[in-house]
């Protein structure tokens, strides 16, 4: 018996997860490693050239996993001797498939962005980003009432309801807002440890508000707004920095907060003058999404590269089916600097 409620449950939290995902958008849990994402004017701010690459794999024992991978690229126009401020580029890709449906998003994503420098420290930067989305399901791979004789599941039953893959294609925009400090006047590295650096941002998603239902209805997609922010500050003259940092979105009915810190720890630091040595740094710490899930995660830096790993622990009541299992991550980024100086090569600003 407990067996059987058991399997009812799953069933249930599918269905209802299933819906969500109608009408919210997918996030990452290492949300600095997917940057265009939170916020378009995230472009060109903090790098001055980044690439990334994000994989999420969640709720694998409860049925057909959730399965996201992103990837975006952006970067600075800088202009030689340009004090005022400069042009910012860049694009980003994902990819959803969502349980036993394949249930899907595909979107690409142009971002055009601006900075302008308000004095040796202060940046504010905004950035427009159009793109499209192409959304997908495909109605035979799911199991209906109608198709259960009493006894057990028959497949060989009608469903009663639309079969073969349904798909439609809209229009998108979205815009935001940054504001970043750095005290270090563009020479500071990523794995440096006497840096002091914030930046805070507001952006919205889904301006246009697209029509987004299979079944010709009036649906539209909700705006996503998003406040989020972060800071670096090293502690004392030690090798230990910390960088906590926290997001806010709201989409419709559905809000999620996140916040959480990550401790930086230098192994090795840059040669600054012959750029023969490159730097290193291990991170470790833990994020909490209020209602859902708590993440652990660390990460890794070398010489301009870094590898992350996370992996969320499900806290909601979606742990009766999931046993508290949530979600694998994996990002990987590179940035690198636009200056020529030996020792810069992976300078954050």
């Amino acid at each position: 018996m407990k067996r059987s409620m058991k399997r009812v449950l799953v069933c249930l939290v599918c269905v209802m997860g299933s819906s969500v995902s109608f009408s919210q958008d997918i996030h990452f849990s290492q949300f600095d490693m997917a940057p265009l994402q939170q916020n378009p004017a995230l472009a060109g701010a903090l790098y001055g050239v980044q690439a990334t690459i994000n994989y999420k794999d969640q709720w694998r024992t409860i049925g057909a996993p959730y399965k996201t991978f992103a990837m975006g690229y952006d970067m600075r126009l800088d202009k030689k001797n340009n004090t005022n401020g400069y042009v910012a580029l860049g694009f980003h890709l994902f990819a959803d498939k969502a349980g036993d449906s394949k249930m899907g998003t595909t979107q690409g994503n142009f971002t055009l962005g601006y900075h302008v420098k308000l004095d040796k420290y202060n940046t504010l930067g905004a950035a427009i980003q159009p793109g499209f989305f192409q959304r997908n399901v495909n109605f035979n791979g799911l199991q209906w009432g109608n198709q259960f004789d009493g006894m057990h599941y028959d497949a060989s039953l009608s469903s009663g309801e639309m079969g073969g893959t349904q798909a439609f294609t809209k229009y998108d925009v979205g815009a935001g807002l940054l504001w970043s400090f750095n005290n270090t006047d563009g020479d500071i590295h990523v794995t440096d440890n006497h840096d002091l650096n914030a930046h805070a941002g507001f952006s919205i998603y889904h301006i246009t508000t697209p029509k987004y239902s299979f079944l010709g209805s009036q649906e539209e997609l909700y705006m996503k707004f998003v406040v989020h922010g972060g800071l670096t500050k090293s502690l004392g003259d030690s090798k230990v920095a910390i960088n906590p940092s926290f997001f806010y979105y709201r989409q419709g009915p559905a809000q999620e907060i996140y916040f959480g810190a990550l401790f930086r720890f230098l192994l090795t630091q840059d040669s600054k003058f012959t750029g023969f040595k490159s730097a290193s740094a291990f991170y470790l710490g833990g994020y909490y999404r209020t209602r859902d899930a708590v993440t652990l995660r660390m990460m890794y830096e070398y010489a301009g590269w870094g590898f992350g790993l996370s992996y969320d622990v499900n806290t909601s009541s979606l742990k009766e089916a999931t046993n508290t299992r949530g979600g694998l991550e994996l990002s990987l980024r590179l940035v690198t600097s636009l200056s020529n100086k030996p020792g810069s090569s992976h300078s954050r600003y």
